[in-house]
């Protein structure tokens, strides 16, 4: 073969490969984010590789990011800056509900993330002509199927602005933009007129609150007397050992890879609930047998992982996804490898559930 024919088709096999893997293996799981699409949210190219550097600087201790009032004050710029650097990953490798569901016998991924999210649709009672509150909505993947579900109108919030902006689009694309409404806020100080909701729920989201009262008492005020909130809630459970050092790093990795403030413990819950006026209805971690281990994806998805992290590479050195980029995904993937930790050994549940009441004789 002439030099000039293998040149040829070595261009034209290295122009397969790129797209096989950028185009075919780089694909969203849910339609609406590709590889090449990676923005890192409202962060401008430039500033992608310093803003990772800030948020691990802060992140690295993370029972330390809110020992003070002066650095809980600062958790939620740094909240907003994380959800910028993985919002577009999560869409990508994950897909639109940012958020762990127990696996379901012979059933998806995507069938049993419906599942988990329609069941907090039925314990509230949500149904047309109900206005309900998603607390930390992301890019909307449960609003949109509880409202689709249950009739509900779903208000969302989110103090991202980039997530504000995608969850529209994805509200537009489902044809449920009059039925879900997405504001940018929040959650410990939302813009929300008193008992104003009839309903309201949050699927993994509050942990990122320094205080939980704070959420919970916000949550409190805007609900009517009466009516019911649901929150799947991420602890470490009782079999967590403070003095086992296998079982501290793996719930640090935890809350370093993903912007929390320090995990609390389940038997905590129920009493700031309680504490800022809410009646404990029920109480129950979804992780438990006989529910099938949540993790099962993080195991399952790791060759996908490594596919990923070799798309990433590619695209950071063709200058599509800007520099930084390879170093989030490179965190994501360590994160999950402690969050399966958590899931295998028990120490850790991202489900613990707990539905409370307004009572019906509060003070509007």
């Amino acid at each position: 073969m002439e030099p000039a024919t293998m040149a040829w088709t070595a261009g034209l096999l290295g122009a397969g490969l790129v797209y096989w893997f950028v185009w075919v293996m780089g694909a969203a799981e849910v339609k609406g984010k590709r590889a090449v699409d990676l923005k890192m949210g409202s962060i401008t190219r430039d500033k992608v590789q310093d803003k990772y550097t800030q948020y691990w600087s802060f992140f690295r201790r993370p029972k330390e990011t809110a020992t003070t009032q002066a650095s809980a004050d600062k958790v939620p710029a740094f909240v907003d800056t994380f959800y910028n650097l993985v919002t577009d990953i999560y869409e990508w490798g994950w897909g639109q509900s940012f958020h762990f569901s127990p696996s379901l016998p012979g059933r998806s991924h995507r069938d049993a993330t419906r599942v988990h999210e329609e069941r907090v649709a039925d314990l509230l009672g949500a149904e047309p002509g109900h206005r309900v509150l998603d607390v930390g909505c992301g890019v909307g993947g449960p609003m949109r199927a509880i409202a689709a579900h249950s009739g509900a109108r779903v208000v969302g919030i989110t103090i991202n602005e980039y997530q504000v902006n995608r969850a529209r689009a994805h509200n537009r694309k489902a044809g449920l933009d009059a039925q879900c409404e997405v504001v940018c806020g929040n959650f410990m100080a939302m813009p929300f007129d008193d008992a104003s909701f009839d309903g309201a729920y949050s699927i993994e989201a509050t942990c990122h609150a320094p205080r939980l009262q704070d959420v919970y008492g916000e949550v409190y005020r805007v609900l009517k007397p009466g009516r019911l909130y649901v929150s799947y809630e991420w602890v470490t459970t009782p079999l967590y050992r403070a003095d086992d050092p296998a079982h501290v790093e793996a719930i640090h990795g935890i809350e370093r890879g993903d912007a929390l403030p320090g995990l609390r413990r389940q038997d905590e819950i129920a009493s700031i609930a309680q504490e800022v006026g809410f009646e404990v209805v029920q109480e129950l971690d979804l992780a438990l047998p006989p529910s099938l281990p949540w993790w099962t994806r993080l195991k399952m998805g790791r060759l996908a992982y490594w596919r990923n992290s070799l798309v990433v590479r590619v695209l950071t050195l063709l200058r599509i996804a800007p520099k930084g980029v390879v170093e989030v995904h490179e965190m994501l993937y360590e994160t999950a490898q402690y969050l399966t930790l958590g899931g295998e050994t028990g120490i850790f549940s991202p489900m613990h559930m707990v539905v409370l009441r307004k009572p019906a004789t509060a003070a509007e």
